[in-house]
């Protein structure tokens, strides 16, 4: 009912009328009293119609701002702006307006100006007076004429008086005001003109009429009115009315005091109801006005709001995921090209959803191709990005690194670290190559965890980059432990049955033909030529001995009996073997075995061979030295909740040349001019089946330093895991040596 254009047509044509017909009653008295009431009513329906609406739409905003609808808040903010840009101007002006009312009206009844106007009406009438009273005694002298005149023939009779008097029109009416005749100067009159009521009925009354009127468009005349007596006793008498000219100056002046008189007159007698009724019209002007404004504020405030409050309810639409809401289109405006921007947004990302639903399937496919596919490798694969945060994982590599990766998915690798210490070397090695962006690398690392010693062949590439994101790393792996065991057994083997072969078999032909030349001619020859036949048939013999002695440390190495293992005290096994060296050299043993040192499971005569070769090493390399001093020290510790047992054997020799510190524990590799190059080589063996790890260093005090760490025994074995735990410390790089 009060929505859309129909109330503001119908509040705006009331407004006009009412602003229309106060104008004209400004200047016309007697209209603005015949239509006040008509104004009046106008007026009331607007502002009821106004208050209605006005209610309705204030209702509305309080509900609507209540429950925090979308745009009430800046529709009360735009009303109120309204509101106050409305109310001040129109204030003002109606403070003004109500001033210059009361006093103009007050101004236009000076007592000056009223005795002005008697003075000329007077000095009027007494001028026309004499006048008048001659023409009513003319005109009495005409009635008696018509008395006996029928109807029928009065226009004639009246053309013949007119004619022998002055008078401009005689007109004979009947005693309700009916035209009988009527005879005039003026042929292009008609009709003749009428005797007002008051005029008629002051003839009735049975006066004669004589008065200045206006007579249309003729000016003043003067206008005379006698009742023709009636033949006929008992009937009714006519009238009979002359009008007689007044000179244009005369007419134009009486006109001008008779029209000011009359205005005055009805201005003085409607003075306070006059005041009264503009400041009342006023008044509901204004109060239409500011009705109206409001109104208009909320009607604007909502057409303006609309658009808004649309784009509220479709961004919501949107953040539920309804990318097919459309919004009305407003206009033209730049609401409406906002509006239009939202509706193609909405249809882009509608197209972009479902690119990306097919794009998803898709992927969600491959996804689970690739997934299938990483199952059932046999290499552990990892995908991190730059920032090493780990995004994918196969169960090969949860296996071959003895760690559910699938629980840090999501996570930097150094928390993997954190918990998992036997991965530190692992994600230390790959580090570097994520860092610096690598588009393809290959390492060996070596990895010691709960299962012992690994080793492991990592491949990596650099993913390419999606719409400039990097997408990091792909890390490929494999543990190739057993693999490197097999192929060194294998050609350790090879070598130990070619120089069984190729030299063993050669030896002890030699050594017995070097025997019988010695037995055979050593007796026989003179001095000088026995002395060289001994020295070099010893020298044979002696090298063919050194040669055997060299076959079977080989041989021993290839083919090394299966470890006996059971729990052992380290610290006995030490005390042991030292027993041994003591009292041959003048060489001080410093000793600080760990009185609390857990066993260690292993095979004792193997470790009883490692020890061996360290500590005659380190004799030999002290040959040269007076104060020749060999420290072993023992100790147990504890890192990242992974106990082990640590070895110390130094000596204060020359130490280890800095370009054999990588080779050290190779094969074929020594600094002594008589050695075979193997002891190290089992030692690093034999530390490795017990799953420990071993490396070599020049300390600050001088001499070498060769340190051994193996697994502590614990009393509680898993199913799935190694009764053995190893924490691996990385020192100087060494690392590398212990391969």
């Amino acid at each position: 009912m009060f929505s859309g254009k129909t109330p503001v047509l119908l509040l705006l044509a009331l407004l006009l009328a009412s602003l229309y017909l106060m104008s004209g009653a400004t200047h016309n008295s007697a209209l603005f009293s015949r239509l006040y009431s008509v104004l009046l009513g106008i007026n009331g329906l607007a502002i009821v119609l106004l208050v209605a609406l006005i209610g309705k739409h204030m209702y509305r905003l309080v509900q609507q701002y209540r429950g925090h609808v979308a745009g009430s808040r800046l529709t009360a903010r735009l009303v109120i702006m309204f509101i106050v840009l409305a109310v001040t101007p129109v204030s003002v002006v109606y403070y003004f307006s109500l001033d210059f009312l009361q006093r103009g009206i007050d101004s236009w009844f000076d007592v000056r100006v009223e005795k002005a106007l008697d003075d000329s009406l007077e000095l009027s009438r007494t001028s026309l007076d004499v006048r008048m009273r001659e023409l009513l005694r003319q005109t009495r002298q005409m009635s008696p004429q018509l008395a006996n005149t029928p109807d029928s023939m009065a226009a004639l009779a009246l053309n013949d008086i007119r004619s022998d008097s002055d008078a401009t029109e005689l007109t004979l009416f009947s005693p309700n005001g009916r035209i009988i005749a009527s005879s005039g100067t003026d042929t292009s009159s008609i009709v003749p003109a009428r005797p007002d009521d008051a005029t008629m009925l002051q003839l009735r009354q049975g006066s004669d009429y004589v008065g200045l009127d206006p007579i249309r468009d003729s000016g003043l005349h003067v206008r005379v009115a006698v009742r023709v007596p009636s033949p006929n006793p008992v009937g009714e008498s006519r009238v009979l009315q002359a009008l007689y000219p007044v000179t244009d100056r005369m007419n134009t002046l009486a006109n001008s005091v008779q029209a000011a008189y009359a205005q005055y007159k009805e201005l003085a007698y409607l003075r306070k109801p006059l005041k009264y009724s503009f400041i009342l019209t006023l008044s509901l002007v204004l109060l239409l006005s500011l009705l109206t404004a409001v109104w208009a504020a909320f009607f604007s405030a909502r057409r303006l709001v609309a658009p808004i409050t649309d784009l509220a309810e479709g961004t919501r639409a949107v953040a539920a995921g309804n990318y097919d809401k459309r919004l009305p289109l407003p206009g033209k405006d730049e609401l409406g090209f906002l509006v239009r921007s939202f509706n193609e947004m909405t249809h882009k990302i509608a197209l972009a959803r479902d690119a990306a639903a097919r794009s998803q399937q898709q992927a969600e496919a491959q996804h689970a191709y690739l997934e299938a596919v990483l199952v059932r490798l046999s290499s552990g694969v990892l995908t991190i990005d730059r920032n090493q945060v780990l995004h994918t994982s196969n169960p090969a590599a949860d296996q071959i690194l003895g760690v559910d990766l699938g629980a840090f998915v999501g996570r930097g690798l150094d928390e993997v670290r954190r918990e998992h210490p036997h991965t530190r070397h692992f994600i230390d090695a790959i580090a570097p190559h994520v860092v610096e962006g690598e588009q393809e690398w290959r390492d060996e690392i070596i990895l010691f965890g709960a299962g012992g010693r690994q080793v492991l062949m990592c491949r990596g590439t650099l993913l390419p980059d999606v719409a400039d994101v990097s997408a990091g790393h792909v890390i490929v792996f494999d543990d190739i432990t057993a693999l490197i065991q097999a192929q060194r057994d294998a050609a350790w083997g090879e070598v130990a049955r070619r120089l069984a072969h190729e030299i063993k078999n050669p030896l002890t032909p030699i050594q017995l033909s070097a025997e019988r030349l010695r037995h055979k001619y050593l007796g026989k020859m003179d001095e000088k030529d026995a002395d060289v036949l001994d020295r070099s048939t010893h020298t044979i013999v002696q090298q063919v001995e050194a040669m055997k002695e060299m076959v079977k440390a080989f041989s021993e190495y290839a083919r090394m009996p299966r470890l006996d293992l059971e729990p052992i005290d380290l610290n006995a096994v030490i005390n042991e073997v030292l027993d041994l060296y003591r009292g041959e050299r003048s060489v001080k043993y410093l000793v600080n075995l760990d009185a609390k040192m857990p066993r260690v499971e292993g095979d004792i005569g193997r470790l009883r061979q490692l020890l061996h070769n360290l500590i005659k090493n380190a004799l030999e390399a002290m040959e040269s030295r007076g104060d020749a001093r060999l420290s072993v020290t023992t100790r147990c510790m504890e890192e990242a909740s992974c106990r082990f047992v640590e070895v110390r054997v130094q000596d204060n020799g020359p130490g280890i040349p800095g370009e054999m510190l990588g080779q050290l524990f190779e094969p074929y590799v020594t600094t002594k001019p008589k050695g075979t190059g193997l002891g190290l080589a089992i030692v690093k063996k034999i530390v490795e089946e017990h799953g420990g790890l071993l490396w070599a260093e020049n300390p600050p005090s001088g001499g070498a330093l060769v340190v051994i760490r193996l697994p502590v025994l614990t009393s509680n074995r898993g199913d799935d895991e190694s009764d053995l735990t190893l924490a691996l410390v990385n020192h100087k790089g060494n690392d590398d040596a212990a391969a």
